[in-house]
């Protein structure tokens, strides 16, 4: 390769690591301060650490003497789109494309001077991929209802074992969400449990939602709030978690079901399937009240209820998707066996 191009190759080089460092920084700012996720903030960084020290490799005195922004042609070119941003979200999207595709540019030039270069960098894109995925369901966990699930009702003192224990236990099993649910516990208390579970549940890259409280929701940096009947309206939960948090709301009619999702909530709890000793109901509707409500409420069903792996199949062949259980994995002596069972049930009808 002639001088001309080598030093073509360092600008390039040069632009790219640039675009992919600022990339990242807003990313990593909006895991931090918008979404308050510390995961996504530290592995953000992570990369960022990374690609510092895979391009450590090449001469940094040419890197830095190759560049020349006034002679730049591409500075004065943009386009519509680059100079608005919707929100947040929006920000932090064309960060990760643009992240991606300065790894891309780095990782095929670097292909001419170093491939060892090159080679690192094609695994930090692949990272960049998959923290993409994270980064949009943690901006839209909407979306994540979709694939259904095993939600478990974490309350420590239907625990066997130590509460952490059992929501470890859960996560290892396979259940796709939690909600952290302490009737009772003093508002100090309850945010500090709410936190710690976020953060465990988080890291497994899993939802948490939060009982009753959109305030603690919001405060812990979970992924939605869940509200009884008796609690406040999905949309005044809403101004306080926001529009990009869940917001469930528990019904036991088909009315009220309809009611719920008229008023925004992003899922319905129905139930109960099945006689519970966690909440006892005088009128057990089961299996054929979430046939009705999944015919006809148009957002997803989460069955709970007196459910365990015995008689799930009843109410999976209802057309639920999703299945929330207490007692079944809680109180069990093996939560992260009685967790996977239930798990594999869900994902076998799943896949039929």
């Amino acid at each position: 390769m002639n001088e001309h191009d080598q030093s073509a190759v360092y600008r390039i080089l040069d632009a790219n690591a640039n675009r992919a460092r600022e990339a990242l920084r807003v990313a990593e700012d909006a895991a931090r301060f918008a979404l308050e996720r510390p995961d996504l903030a530290e592995a953000l960084k992570r990369l960022r650490h990374n690609l510092r020290a895979a391009l450590g490799r090449l001469d940094a005195r040419r890197l830095v003497s190759a560049r020349d922004t006034a002679g730049d042609v591409g500075t004065a070119i943009s386009v519509e789109a680059e100079r608005t941003r919707t929100g947040i979200a929006d920000v932090a999207q064309a960060a990760f494309k643009r992240l991606c595709e300065a790894l891309r540019a780095i990782e095929e030039y670097a292909k001419t001077l170093d491939p060892q270069v090159s080679a690192s960098v094609e695994a930090l894109r692949y990272r960049a991929y998959e923290l993409e995925k994270r980064f949009e369901e943690a901006l839209r966990p909407q979306r994540r209802l979709a694939a259904g699930g095993l939600c478990v009702l974490l309350t420590e003192g239907l625990c066997r074992h130590p509460w952490a224990e059992v929501l470890r236990a859960a996560m290892a099993g396979g259940a796709a969400a939690i909600q952290v649910r302490e009737k009772g516990m003093p508002d100090g208390q309850f945010l500090a449990r709410a936190r710690e579970a976020a953060r465990i549940v988080h890291d497994a890259g899993r939802l948490v939602i939060v009982n009753d409280r959109p305030d603690v929701a919001a405060l812990a940096a979970a992924d939605g709030v869940h509200v009884g009947q008796d609690d406040m309206a999905p949309h005044e939960a809403r101004r306080i978690v926001g529009p990009d948090r869940l917001v469930g709301v528990s019904t036991h009619t088909v009315g009220q079901a309809l009611a719920a999702a008229e008023a925004g909530a992003d899922y319905v709890g129905c139930g109960p399937m099945f006689p519970s000793a966690t909440k006892p109901q005088e009128v057990i509707p089961g299996p054929a009240l979430a046939a009705e409500v999944v015919k006809q409420a148009g957002v997803p069903v989460i069955a709970i209820g007196g459910i365990t792996a015995e008689n799930a199949g009843a109410v999976l062949a209802a057309g639920v998707r999703w299945l929330a259980v207490s007692s079944a994995v809680c109180g069990a002596a093996d939560p992260e066996a009685a967790t996977r069972r239930l798990a594999e049930l869900i994902a076998r009808v799943a896949r039929a």
